[in-house]
């Protein structure tokens, strides 16, 4: 039984379009700095992303929720609630800050781990296209019902990270792919494959420390499950159990018809 109602998206919602009216507005700003602190996580916190999570932070308070926040920035806040807002609040800021129309803030709500997302919204801080998905319930883009799509070797199509820390196994998948994308968006490369787009993404790097958190795929991750596709890492072990924390770090491969996760097996 999912915990999410219609009220709760609505306030993911609104907090969004909060998130992309703050990006907006910095981005057009001359005075705007590029990095001023480090993350919870380690890694540097650019201004872009530290204006969206305050901006998260403020509406949570407006709206009146108790959830806690987990957030890549602030780390963990404790807000009194039973169930935790995992959030993302700029998920490929090095796009954002030279003007690459690949952006998204990341918005999930549950409990423990990925299983436990009851509620996942993602949206376009470029073009303002934004995703959502309940638990049980279906995932829609703007309000249209999305899909994966049936696996087609003549048009099959995958995202793959790719870069001085891929892996091998990364660079032979992009060598046996027909065609390879990558966006350096790993929300938005995952919608991808859950809208029909694409038939996988595979984000492996090494060392492990620089693979993805919970915070980066939790809401694609409820997206994904729900549009019928699934994920695991790259070794193909299930991500369900995956904690909702800072500590942990995983590659991920997501697929939309399990035939191309066969294929995809004798490739890796």
């Amino acid at each position: 039984m999912a915990d999410a109602n219609p009220a709760e998206l609505e306030v993911l919602y609104r907090i969004s379009v909060g998130v992309h009216r703050v990006v907006r507005d910095a981005r057009s700003s001359p005075h705007r700095a590029d990095v001023v602190a480090m993350g919870a996580d380690g890694t540097p916190t650019e201004e872009l992303d530290r204006l969206a999570e305050g901006e998260i932070l403020r509406l949570l308070d407006a709206e009146g929720v108790d959830w806690d926040l987990l957030s890549e920035e602030i780390g963990h806040v404790a807000r009194g609630g039973d169930r935790t807002l995992v959030v993302d609040p700029i998920d490929g800021s090095h796009n954002a800050l030279r003007n690459l129309p690949f952006f998204t803030v990341s918005l999930a709500l549950g409990r423990k781990d990925l299983a436990g997302i009851d509620l996942g919204l993602i949206r376009d801080l470029h073009h303002g296209t934004t995703w959502w998905a309940t638990r049980g319930g279906g995932a829609f883009c703007d309000g249209r019902p999305i899909r994966t799509r049936s696996w087609n070797s003549k048009t099959e199509t995958v995202f793959v990270n790719l870069g001085r820390n891929a892996s091998e196994r990364a660079v032979k998948v992009a060598g046996r792919a027909r065609r390879v994308r990558s966006l350096g968006s790993a929300s938005q490369e995952i919608l991808m494959v859950a809208q029909g787009s694409a038939d996988g993404f595979l984000f492996e790097n090494e060392p492990e420390g620089r693979n993805l958190r919970s915070t980066d795929i939790a809401a694609a991750y409820r997206i994904l499950r729900e549009a019928g596709g699934s994920m695991s890492d790259a070794r193909g072990a299930s991500l369900d159990g995956f904690p909702l924390g800072l500590d942990r770090r995983t590659s991920v491969f997501a697929w939309g018809d399990p035939a191309f996760r066969t294929q995809w097996e004798t490739w890796g």
